[in-house]
């Protein structure tokens, strides 16, 4: 069995590099044939809509939106039950491929064999 990643993103424009480093490393792995569930929670959740990761900029970075692009090709993109609800965000609003789901699910990821769960 292959080892995989389930990242959760925590942080949005309110702290660029760690927002940026969740994505980029979540690109990576999908690109080196990891098998990737990406996590958006807290601030990151407004990644979830369509436009936001293309509205986000960090210097001398991959621009979000590519790193997104590549992670939906060939991963797995959950948004938070409760960050979206919080934010209004509902299953009609988001990017095509970007799934809603709580804390049960993230915890069957987490805890499968052979996963690493990193946070941001």
């Amino acid at each position: 069995m292959a080892r995989s990643l389930v990242i959760k993103a925590t942080a949005g424009a309110d702290a660029p590099e760690r927002c940026n480093q969740a994505f980029n490393v979540a690109a990576a792995a999908v690109v080196s044939g990891v098998p990737v569930s990406l996590w958006l929670t807290g601030e990151s959740s407004w990644f979830a809509l369509p436009g936001r990761a293309k509205e986000f900029s960090l210097p001398h970075a991959t621009p979000l939106e590519d790193l997104l692009d590549a992670v939906l090709a060939g991963g797995r993109v959950t948004l938070c039950t409760q960050c979206a609800a919080r934010r209004g965000i509902g299953p009609d609003d988001v990017i095509r491929g970007v799934r809603i789901a709580g804390a049960p699910t993230f915890v069957e990821e987490i805890t499968a064999e052979g996963v690493q769960a990193l946070v941001y």
